[in-house]
């Protein structure tokens, strides 16, 4: 790997097509001349050197560009990968194809592995040449609408807000500004309206063609080789969402009513959807800096091996978190495989999700951060299932130092901690549903996709009011979603990865020691087992299994004395 320096001074070389085509088609001539397995392998780390370089300057620009998107070098960066990633990932595939039918296969396997095989299987199914052309269309409409979410100007008060900075005025703990919060919130989404039905119904109608071209019946068989979706499918997806509309749905209910007595209101609103406490909700007590200087003792303390990591994060600057106005809304963890490096990118905005970051976030690059030491760098390529397990769990074993950060509330925030996450699983279940919905019934109209999220919301949220508010309240509260704009059939792994962490949750409140060694384990197995496996291996109980969201819920109950 090459010496990592600080983000900041790290080169940027645009990745040109015609020399990557080049040095590709070089790789796959020396693999195919090779005379043994041995030899294929030896050929198989170029390929990692090629596709770590490559894909660590795309990167590289990606964050450059999200820290500003007014940048107009990055932004014209941008559009050049919208346009030849797709035919990277033509070359990729038409690798691994080689490799997939190579005479010494079992050789290989027994190199990187059998996941790594089933992965490259389910590639070929997600990709053919003739598709180039719809995913280069597809890329920029996804750019579209970051674009057109990341372009949010809001007045408020004598000051111009994009959506991230709003947040904390929607969670205030006077009623009357959040209402008016969530009015601005609404009339911005409200205004753009019609381009962003547009936006969407041409990704369906683009993705839906995809899946024709390549013989499928819907978008939905495609989107889950597309998500790697290695050892489940759809009827197992549907039965865990059976199970969280049985149990988990009247558990969250309970959860909301138990806040609206906390809140003294009458009836909860969608204005009081993310507020825990009259007094409003515990926020972090610290400057920026000073929660960065918290998480470094708290990593410092919880093992040698975060702490090594969150030192090497802070030492190379790979933190992009405070707030600005020409910044892309969000937060996300990536990778520069060149360096063996993660990177998180944040809004800090003065709410208690500042904390999350350090949490959740750090839970993914901790994992991405053991993961770089494995030479097998199949092994690096988790799902999305197992990579939200790493960072929602992390958000529990964290708990032990929570004073750091919210001192006389951390009481407060343990509690909110626990019933956001778990009023998040029923929403999470709804927004895949809808996408199913949506993948297989492709010519819904703008309209009637939004009386399908209304129904939806009736099962799977039963207490949201959203009194007569223009927007959301026809419908169209899905549309900020941006995962359903970006990357269908996402939503469901942090619903499975959730359900996951409550297990660890309830083990480490029986032995801390017990569920960390577990944690670990899991971490370092990254991609080189099945999702289903490997929670049996760490001792978790898969979440496909009949009863165990029941199982659960009523230790959750138990817990928070419902």
């Amino acid at each position: 790997m090459a010496e990592m320096m600080k983000f900041k001074d790290l080169p940027y070389e645009r990745v040109v097509y015609e020399e990557a085509e080049k040095e590709y088609h070089k790789i796959m001539e020396e693999f195919k001349a090779a005379g043994s397995g041995e030899e294929q392998f030896q050929v198989h780390k170029k390929y990692y050197a090629l596709r770590n370089r490559m894909d660590t300057m795309i990167t590289i620009a990606r964050i450059r560009f999200d820290i500003d998107t007014t940048d107009e070098f990055y932004g014209k960066e941008i559009e050049h990968y919208d346009t030849i990633e797709p035919k990277l990932a033509n070359l990729a595939v038409a690798y691994k194809k080689m490799m997939y039918e190579s005479p010494y296969r079992d050789y290989l396997e027994g190199k990187i592995g059998k996941v790594a095989f089933k992965n490259m299987e389910l590639e070929l199914k997600a990709f053919d040449e003739k598709l180039i052309p719809l995913m280069q269309e597809e890329n920029a409409l996804k750019t579209r609408y970051d674009k057109l979410i990341a372009g949010a100007k809001i007045e408020w008060e004598g000051d111009t807000l994009n959506l991230s900075l709003l947040r904390p005025y929607l969670t205030s703990n006077d009623r009357e500004v959040r209402r008016k919060a969530y009015g601005k919130y609404s009339a911005f989404f409200a205004s753009w309206a019609e381009e962003l039905d547009e936006i969407y119904d041409k990704l369906v109608k683009n993705r839906t063609k995809q899946a024709k071209e390549m013989g499928y019946k819907d978008y939905v068989e495609l989107g889950y080789y597309r998500m790697g979706r290695n050892c489940y499918d759809r009827d197992m997806v549907e039965n865990y969402r059976k199970q969280v509309k049985e149990s988990f749905v009247p558990f969250a209910e309970k959860l909301h009513e138990g806040r609206r007595q906390r809140l003294g209101l009458e009836k909860l609103s969608y204005i009081d959807e993310s507020v825990y406490f009259l007094d409003g909700n515990p926020a972090p007590t610290g400057t920026p800096e000073e929660i960065m200087q918290a998480g470094q003792k708290m990593y410092s303390e919880m093992s040698a091996e975060t702490k090594e990591f969150f030192d090497f994060m802070l030492d190379k600057e790979l933190f992009d978190v405070l707030g600005r106005k020409t910044k892309k809304a969000g937060g996300y963890m990536t990778t520069l495989p060149e360096y063996g490096a993660p990177f998180i990118f944040a809004n800090f905005n003065g709410t208690s999700g500042d904390v999350d970051v350090i949490t959740h976030e750090c839970g993914h690059a901790f994992q991405g951060y053991l993961a770089a030491k494995d030479p097998i760098q199949e092994h690096w390529d988790i799902t999305m299932e197992t990579a939200e397990v790493h960072s929602m769990s992390m958000e529990f074993f964290t708990g032990k130092w929570f004073e750091l950060f919210f001192g006389s509330r951390t009481k407060d925030y343990r509690r909110m901690q626990l019933e956001d996450a778990a009023n998040f699983i029923p929403y999470g279940c709804m927004v895949d549903e809808f996408q199913h919905i949506v993948y297989e019934n492709p010519d819904l109209t703008p309209e009637e996709r939004k009386q399908e999220w209304m129904k939806l919301e009736k099962v799977y949220r039963p207490h949201m009011d959203y009194e007569e508010d223009a927007f959301f309240g026809q419908g169209g509260f899905w549309q900020k979603q941006h995962h359903i704009y970006r990357y269908p059939f996402y939503y469901i792994d942090y619903c499975l990865a959730q359900t996951c962490a409550f297990e660890y949750k309830v083990m480490m409140d029986e032995d801390y020691g017990k569920a960390w060694q577990s944690y670990l384990k899991l971490c370092r197995l990254s991609a080189s087992g099945f999702f289903t496996d490997m929670l049996k291996e760490v001792g978790l109980e898969s979440p496909f299994e009949d009863g165990c969201v029941e199982k659960i819920v009523s230790k959750l109950e138990q817990k928070m004395g419902l």
